[in-house]
């Protein structure tokens, strides 16, 4: 059955995993890490100045569409600039790609895509 979305006025949820100021949609969550099977499609919400401080690695695939605003992929050490990336980007990231930690200055909307 088709299930149609306004995305801006969805319920976003802050998980107590997510650095302040970062909040998610899930559509479709079948991702079962044990069995190393499914997919999880979500939107992903940062507010303006919100980071992540980490470098994230998994072993599932991950594909991202920057839909709106600007993401910045930080130094691991440092914190400060490495790369600015803007509105219609796409990533695609193979299980095991060492990314992050980001921030957006003026906030963004990611369309991701995990699956294996």
């Amino acid at each position: 059955m088709e299930k149609i979305l306004n995305i801006p006025s969805e319920n976003w949820t802050s998980p107590t995993s997510f650095d302040p100021g970062i909040e998610q949609i899930i559509i479709e969550d079948t991702l079962d890490t044990e069995k190393k099977t499914g997919i999880r499609t979500r939107f992903v919400r940062f507010n303006p100045d919100a980071g992540t401080k980490e470098v994230f690695l998994h072993d599932y695939h991950e594909e991202v569409y920057l839909v709106s605003g600007d993401q910045i992929l930080l130094d691991k050490d440092t914190l400060e600039l490495k790369h600015k990336y803007t509105a219609g980007e796409y990533f695609i990231r193979p299980a095991g790609t060492h990314h992050g930690p980001f921030k957006s200055y003026d906030g963004c909307v990611l369309l991701e895509i995990h699956y294996y």
